[in-house]
């Protein structure tokens, strides 16, 4: 489809320009001596404004690439080509006619083309460039011969000779991309206070991930960093960003949230030092697009208070919306509403309902009255737990809480914190506020009037406590992963549920004819809750296991856990198991029986991970599937299928889940290997946030011809470009990217590899080479189909 697309541009533009001549581009031409048998042929391009000149090296389907061609028989008796031509900087977009990237010059274009003199007498050369250009209507396809006069060649210049340096990234085979650009803006709000502004700006189809995705195992949030070593200035509340896309990620398996077009990030400061004048800043962030994700980039962004550095930005403070992830706090709110609901059937307050209503009626003088009374105690109700949200807020700040629950010290606080509460619903003991607060406050109900009321409400808060505490602290602890105003979203749904029945039944006394009777079942309500929050607490402490990579509580382990919890929760609704606060049980009902069903189907459900299996119902809670003792699961060795290279694993290799192929993250002791094995190297350039490397492990790795490769036919080196694992201290070097910046971290080494050797940046890619290190065909990217990525793994192999 691509072809016939570009054939009928071609086709089209060839007639809308017959009849007119149009020279969009210029050529010129010289040469440098680099020695007396070397010399560089220099093509400069001019290119006229709104049009541009393709590269030497595109894909298949797309626009024409610019080629250069020379006389066979001069080239091979007079002088040969010295690899191929090297091209200055270009750019790299995605092109809607032709539905793929396309990379091109504007303005201008220099070629360098290395050559070696083998006749002393040949004095030109000769040569034709074809090429292609195209404003944003229509395309043109020229020919122009160029002659070189070795005569007047010129010394080698520094530009280009930093062209045709193997050190330069922009090489013929480069495919460095650089989706992202960024602005800096800067207000002043008073005498000392200033709100500096940072945007992003997308190329189409490319994104940059929300500050919000804080889950280790999500993708890399962008993040801005201060320096500010001397104190010169301090934050006034958090960076704030523009709206964000959410959405399910599969190969995540959990919502993330992305900028598309562009990122505003807003942060108030205030000035200490009166003589400071810069505010330097570093971004952190990765950028990906529906197949590649690149790896994660460093970007310095200062800002001159006075506006003299500033780049210029349309963004200003009106049109910077702070997202408060409004779609979070919508499932926050039912979530907190459902346990509400969950605890009104606890045995310590399904009882005071009938109790509440009595007071009502014996108190409201009219019908009216009564309705009006218990309006105002639903009201009461609620404020009192949104003071409860509220004040974790403020003492905690918005976004601090959401910073903590990241942190690993309080992922073992809240795992310790939610067993507690288990407990307490199973009956080990009682969570209880002291007896002398329910004494006041009861004692200041009786007053009457709206006093009255919200004391009632408040006492009904202190008496119940000892079965909603442990429920609110969960929703808290919960609430504090979402960040911002979560708790207080949280205490409305929780409190709602549970003003909504007070205040219903005490204006209308009738319907409590149709409630069930208080009885033993309302313990066990009690215990079910308690299940669940042993079975939560245990998604904390897997978080902390997993940032830092103890491998103590691994998937199958998780697995099991939850295997035990929930198969005795099954025994106890069967009534097989009785705790303390049990009722003698002589029959079971229809009721009780039905959930005892669903929760032995569920347990039932979760054994087959243990071998290996999914588990999609519940993908967000256990560790994903290579962070396991086995690739399999238990038990389970593949039988002969494994590669016998893999029965001792030699030093820093490991078996790859869950494929079980023999991996490296050293590229040394990987190629090292290779070599001892006599296996061709893929490198394999991945990261841990990166969507389409999953999903290349995920569906296309797994094919049988493919796996079968990948397990005997290569050495996999899987480098990592996001790993922040820091260096030694000896491996740290000086960044040849980055002048004046140091290389500090793992992903930061392989990264800066991968773009100076491969000439490319993005991710996935992968490459096939020899033990001299050199490629055994062309390196690619993300390659969905099968066959072709099968095809161009025995390509290698074959060269090989």
């Amino acid at each position: 489809m691509k072809h016939i697309t570009a054939f009928i541009l071609f086709f089209i533009t060839i007639l809308s320009v017959n009849a007119q001549v149009l020279k969009p581009v210029k050529w010129s031409n010289e040469v440098q001596k680099i020695s007396d048998q070397e010399y560089v042929l220099v093509y400069t391009a001019s290119i006229k404004e709104h049009w541009h000149l393709y590269s030497q090296h595109l894909d298949e389907g797309g626009a024409l690439p610019t080629e250069f061609v020379y006389d066979s028989v001069n080239k091979t008796n007079n002088y040969e080509l010295i690899g191929k031509a090297f091209e200055s900087e270009s750019i790299t977009q995605f092109d809607k006619v032709f539905q793929m990237d396309l990379t091109f010059f504007d303005g201008e274009a220099t070629f360098a083309q290395k050559i070696k003199l083998l006749n002393p007498e040949q004095k030109t050369i000769k040569s034709e460039v074809a090429y292609q250009a195209c404003d944003d209507s229509k395309c043109i396809y020229e020919f122009e011969e160029i002659v070189f006069n070795l005569n007047q060649a010129k010394p080698l210049t520094e530009t280009v000779n930093a062209l045709i340096s193997t050190e330069n990234i922009f090489n013929p085979t480069s495919k460095i991309l650089d989706p992202v650009s960024w602005k800096t803006g800067v207000k002043k709000l008073n005498d000392t206070q200033y709100q500096l502004t940072y945007t992003a700006v997308l190329d189409p189809k490319w994104h940059i991930y929300s500050q919000d995705n804080k889950d280790p195992m999500g993708p890399i949030p962008t993040e801005i960093t201060f320096k500010n070593e001397t104190k010169d200035f301090k934050l006034i509340g958090d960076l704030k960003e523009s709206d964000t896309v959410e959405k399910f990620e599969n190969a995540f398996q959990m919502n993330v949230k992305y900028f598309e077009k562009q990122a505003v990030f807003t942060q108030i400061i205030e000035i200490l030092n009166p003589k400071l004048n810069t505010i330097q800043a570093e971004a952190y962030y990765q950028a990906c697009d529906d197949e590649k994700c690149l790896a994660p980039a460093f970007v310095d962004l200062d800002i001159s208070l006075d506006g003299s550095a500033l780049q210029d930005t349309k963004t200003t403070l009106d049109t910077t919306n702070v997202n408060n992830g409004s779609k979070g706090l919508w499932s926050i709110f039912f979530i907190a509403f459902l346990s509400g609901f969950a605890a009104l059937l606890t045995p310590c307050v399904f009882p005071m309902i009938p109790m509440t209503v009595s007071f009502f009626t014996k108190q409201s003088k009219s019908k009216a009255s009564g309705i009006k009374n218990a309006i105002i105690y639903g009201l009461c109700i609620i404020a009192i737990y949104l003071l409860l949200g509220t004040a974790v807020t403020a003492i905690f700040g918005a976004d601090a809480l959401n910073a903590l629950a990241t942190n690993v010290w309080f992922n073992l606080i809240f795992f310790g914190l939610l067993v507690v509460f288990a407990f307490s619903f199973l009956g080990a003991f009682e969570i209880m506020l002291p007896n002398s607060w329910a004494n006041k406050v009861d004692s200041q109900a009786n007053r009457g009037g709206f006093i009255g009321i919200f004391f009632m409400a408040l006492a009904l808060a202190i008496v119940s406590f000892s079965c909603t505490g442990p429920i609110v602290g969960t929703l808290l602890v919960e609430a504090a992963s979402k960040g911002g105003i979560a708790p207080i979203i949280g205490m409305l749904g929780f409190s709602s549920a549970i003003a909504l029945p007070f205040a219903l039944f005490a204006a209308f006394p009738g319907w409590l004819n149709s409630l069930p009777k208080s009885g033993g079942w309302l313990n066990t309500v009690k215990v079910v809750l308690g299940f669940l929050e042993l079975a939560l607490a245990f998604k904390f402490l897997s978080q902390a296991d997993l940032v830092l990579q103890l491998h103590l509580l691994e998937r199958e382990v998780f697995i099991a856990i939850w295997i035990a919890i929930f198969g005795t929760l099954a025994l106890y609704l069967f009534g097989k198991i009785q705790l303390p606060h049990d009722s003698p049980l002589p029959h079971i009902s229809v009721g009780r029986l039905s959930l005892g069903l669903i929760v032995l189907s569920f347990t039932i459900y979760m054994i087959p991970g243990l071998w290996g299996a999914p588990l999609n119902l519940i993908s967000a809670f256990p560790p994903p599937l290579d962070y396991s003792e086995s690739p399999y699961g238990v038990g389970n060795s593949k039988g002969g299928s494994v590669s016998t290279a893999h029965e001792d694993l030699p030093e820093g290799a490991h078996l790859l889940a869950p494929h079980d192929i023999l991996a490296f993250n050293d590229y040394d002791l990987g190629l090292a290997y290779a070599k001892k094995v006599n296996k061709p190297v893929m490198l394999d350039f991945t990261g841990w946030a990166c969507v389409n490397c999953r999903k290349m492990e995920q569906n296309v790795w797994p094919k049988g011809n493919i796996l079968n490769v990948l397990k005997n036919d290569v050495v996999l080196i899987s480098l990592y470009v996001d790993d922040k694992r820091e260096l030694e201290a000896d491996e740290i070097v000086d960044s040849k990217l980055r002048p004046g910046k140091k290389l500090k971290y793992i992903g930061q080494k392989w990264s800066e590899f991968q773009t100076i050797k491969y000439k490319s940046n993005t991710q996935p890619y992968y490459v096939l080479m020899d033990h001299n290190e050199e490629n055994l065909n062309t390196p690619v990217a993300y390659t969905p189909d099968s066959d072709t990525y099968y095809n161009w793994l025995k390509e290698g192999i074959n060269n090989f």
